[in-house]
């Protein structure tokens, strides 16, 4: 492998994009303590690399497809 390529990932060819806690607080317009209750509780999907939290992009996405099918059988 070329170190220019990037490494393949279990979901498509090309590598994972992680979330920091402000990003996903950016995009899903929430304060600290509420991304980290979703975390704590696990309706959204993360990692831990030490200190640091990381979301995947695609657990973000499937936090609010989740959500709006939530919302719709209501």
């Amino acid at each position: 492998m070329n170190a220019q390529e990037p490494a393949p990932t279990r979901r498509g060819s090309t590598p994972e994009e992680l979330l920091t806690v402000p990003q996903v607080m950016a995009r899903l317009q929430l304060g600290r303590s509420a991304v980290y209750d979703l975390l704590r509780t696990r309706q959204l999907a993360s990692i831990t690399l030490g200190r640091a939290r990381r979301i995947p992009v695609h657990a973000l996405a499937d936090f609010i497809h989740t959500r709006l099918e939530q919302e719709a059988a209501a």
